[in-house]
């Protein structure tokens, strides 16, 4: 079976079905998993699925934005393995950006407490996590908060991160692909992640792998704006080697 035959067949399943799954496909199809994977990929650049771990969706069944609390307990694992990554990669950083974001958030609260830091947030689970800790002089961002995110978003918001140019940003994402960049659901969200990669001479992205591949309604900032992912072991290393490919950063966890 050529590829555009076995992609059809894989859209056909996934449509049918709502998901399907990579180690069924490659048994049914008679070919490798990493096959499939590629399948997948290419299937999702073309708007027909979206990848999710160990498989794909319907486009059209992709579930809505999912609140703090539900990111949170999502990959726990991995978002926790990344955030350990990440302490290495902000060194001696005096002034960081913070984004919103389950997996942001573990790092806030890993922060190391022997030296003093300057962190600009606009997510209050970063604030809170950080608000009482006498080694860090913390600037809480302000404007209208998204109850399903909490974080700031609106003009307040995007005003103030535009006066600022910390050392590093550090920011999660709902999606992160070579052609689309960094991708998110919401257009006040948005505007204020675009503020905040704007508001630092270095933009480091946590990602677990479930965002690797994914493409979703508005781009943030463009590939190239990005410095380094950090991701989890189970990233696909196909997708993974097509980001490092641009020039990248790319550390797993």
């Amino acid at each position: 079976m050529y590829a555009p035959e076995r992609q059809a067949a894989i859209a056909s399943r996934t449509r049918s079905n709502g998901r399907v799954d990579v180690a069924s496909l490659a048994q049914e199809l008679d070919v490798t998993a990493e096959t499939i994977r590629r399948d997948l990929t290419a299937l999702e650049r073309r708007g027909i699925l979206r990848r999710v771990h160990g498989g794909a969706v319907a486009a059209e069944r992709v579930a809505i934005e999912q609140s703090f609390q539900e990111r949170e307990s999502a990959n726990a694992d991995a978002k926790t393995a990344i955030a350990r990554a990440a302490l290495a990669q902000i060194a001696d950083a005096s002034t960081l950006v913070i984004d919103g974001g389950a997996t942001t958030a573990r790092l806030a609260a890993m922060l190391p407490t022997d030296r003093e830091l300057t962190v600009i947030t606009h997510a209050l689970p970063v604030a809170t996590l950080v608000a009482t800790r006498p080694n860090i002089n913390l600037h809480l961002v302000g404007g209208n908060v998204r109850g399903r995110t909490l974080v700031s978003v609106g003009p307040w918001a995007v005003d103030a991160l535009a006066s600022i140019r910390a050392d590093i940003a550090v920011m999660g994402t709902n999606g992160l692909t070579v052609e689309s960049g960094m991708t998110t659901l919401d257009i006040s969200e948005a505007e204020v992640k675009r503020a905040v990669a704007h508001a630092a001479r270095r933009l480091i992205v946590l990602a677990d792998h479930t965002k690797i591949g994914r493409d979703e309604l508005i781009t943030v900032v463009p590939l190239e704006a990005i410095d380094t992912l950090v991701t989890d072991a189970a990233v696909d290393p196909e997708l993974a080697a097509d980001l490092a490919s641009t020039g990248l950063t790319v550390v797993c966890a």
